[in-house]
Order: C-alpha cells, then structure tokens, then sequence
C-alpha cells in the first residue's frame, strides 16, 4: 500500500535559467550541481521518506530522458505526461501526478530544490495527517506554494474543479481546502534544517552561487490553522457536475445547478467556492462580495498572499459587475 508518494514538478519552461536567448534551451531539471542533476538530488534526497516518486513532465522526450537519468542514478521513480486541461501551469501538473498515484498523501516538490532534506519532507507529512493541505508560509506572508503535501482523495476533486474553472494559480489549492494547515519553517522546521536550505530554489545560474533562502524576516513565527466549513467531497462533485455539461454556462439547465452550489456552499459560509459559483452564473457582485469575506479572514492571520489574490479576485469581479 502507497501511503506517502512524492510528485516532482518538472515540466516548465525555465526562462530564467537559460544563458541567453541565443542559445540552446537549457532544462533546469537537468541542471549541475556537484556534477550531478537537480532531479537526482532531489529523489536521492527523498527517496527514504516516501514510498513512490511520480515526475511530471510536459511532453515525451522529457519524459524520455528523465528515465535515463532515474536509470544512470539507479533511482526509482516513474515519469508522467500532464494531461489536457484548460489550463496549464503547476495546477495542471498537480493534478496529472495525483491521478498517477493512489498514496494518502503526496509531496509537491519543484525540479529546482535540489537541497530539500528528508527529514524537513518527514516532518510535512506528519502534519497532513490532520489537514488536506500544508503549504509553509514565510513570516512575511508569502507562501511555499510549490512545496506543500495533500490528501490525495480531496486534493484531486479540488485541482480537477480548479482547472475546469481555468484557475491556474497555485495558491487556489489553501483557499479552496477546508483544513489547512501553514506551518512557519521558523517554529520547528529550522530545528531540522537550521540554514533552511531544503526551500534554496535554482531559478538562474547565479543562484547556484547565492545559494539564498527565503526572507525571514515579518511578524508570522507560528503555524497557522485555516478551518472552513467542511467540503465533503461529494460537495465537490456537485460544483464539479455542472462543468461537465457540454452546454455554455448560459444555458438555464447549467444556471439552475451552478445555482444550487452557490446556495449549498452559502449555507456554510465558504467563501471561496460561493465566490466561484456566483461567477458561474454571471453574479459578479455577489461574487466580489464573497471575495471580500475571504480576503477578511487572510487579513486576520496576516497571510499577504492569500490577502492580496482575494483581494485581486474582489476587484477583478467588481470591475466586470460595473
């Protein structure tokens, strides 16, 4: 039985790595450090606290040539292709990882960390035993949105309905669970990994040289616990009913149920989901409402980023609604 699986997110376009336009593109998963792949770091690194290693990738030769390093490494793990959605990006990869595993839990982790350390890994999956989602947030506010752990069974339904939604933005996933969980890398994962290099990204060359962590400085220092109203999963099921409709959003049968979820998700005060239902249906006003409620709630516990895409969701809607 899987229990922890990790989903190595590996299929973006790297603009910042690359040397120069002029020449060849440059995989960044591929990249060197001590003479070794970013990619084999990070599965050797992790390969003692999960039970399957899954890589998302965005096309064949990728996948291709990660099988070769797995096999030059003689590490275990399995590459994906990210399937057709209407969006691409990280959600798209998320989702395409998930559907390939049946763990409990699954570790998100970038092709660029090639630093993270097993027992930082460890210690986030303890945590998602309780929540749906732990997603590290900085004491400035600023999510870990890429490393995180999910409940595979909800994080799936919630990724699915996301990018039939066409939300592409990762920091979607905290706001749509029910139980999330934000722990400070400055409470207790600095025990483990006191430079905290295990959150090191090599986005460009020159990093390889700062080898910079994230900005510690701000006022969060302690986890931070997000409760909704529970979603049970066939609540999602039902947002998610309507989408699959082949008529537009227009039609009165799709209005009718998008109606529903909006009334359903009301009942519970979640904010977020009523927000979406009431753009489903062309209720912008209502939608910028919800969106304002939730924004209060991430002012509360000072998570700025979630603050400020609440808040970009507010104004965009108000913007359509006037």
């Amino acid at each position: 039985m899987v229990k922890r699986a990790a989903l190595v997110l590996a299929g973006g376009k790297a603009r910042r790595f690359q040397a120069s336009q002029q020449q060849m593109w440059q995989d960044k998963a591929l990249g060197l450090l001590e003479n070794k792949p970013f990619l084999a770091h990070i599965i050797e690194n992790i390969a003692g606290v999960v039970d399957e290693v899954i890589i998302c990738v965005d096309d064949e030769k990728r996948r291709d040539r990660y099988q070769e390093i797995l096999e030059k490494y003689h590490l275990n793990g399995k590459s994906v292709i990210d399937e057709k959605t209407e969006i691409g990006g990280p959600n798209r990869a998320i989702l395409t990882g998930l559907k390939a595993t049946q763990a409990d839990f699954c570790l998100t982790v970038p092709c660029d960390m090639p630093f993270i350390k097993s027992n930082v890994v460890d210690y986030l999956f303890n945590l998602a035993e309780e929540f749906e989602v732990v997603m590290p947030i900085w004491p400035n506010g600023k999510l870990e949105t890429l490393l995180m752990v999910l409940k595979r069974s909800t994080g799936q339904e919630i990724l699915q309905t996301l990018c039939q939604l066409e939300r592409s933005h990762v920091d979607d996933i905290p706001r749509a669970a029910s139980k999330t969980l934000l722990p400070s890398p400055i409470k207790n994962i600095k025990n483990l990994d006191p430079e905290l290099k295990s959150f090191i990204n090599i986005n460009t060359k020159e990093d390889l040289k700062k080898m910079q962590t994230r900005n510690t400085q701000g006022s969060i220092k302690e986890n931070i616990q997000l409760y909704k109203n529970d979603i049970q999963l066939t609540n999602l099921l039902r947002t998610k009913k309507p989408l699959e409709i082949p008529q537009n959003c227009n039609d009165a049968a799709v209005q009718k149920k998008f109606n529903a979820c909006k009334k359903h998700f009301e009942t519970y005060n979640n904010f977020f989901w009523t927000a979406l239902a009431c753009e489903c249906i062309g209720s912008y006003s209502d939608a910028a409402n919800n969106y304002g409620n939730e924004a209060k709630i991430y002012e509360k516990y000072q998570c700025t980023q979630l603050l400020k895409r609440a808040l970009a969701d507010k104004t965009r809607c108000e913007s359509i609604a006037n």
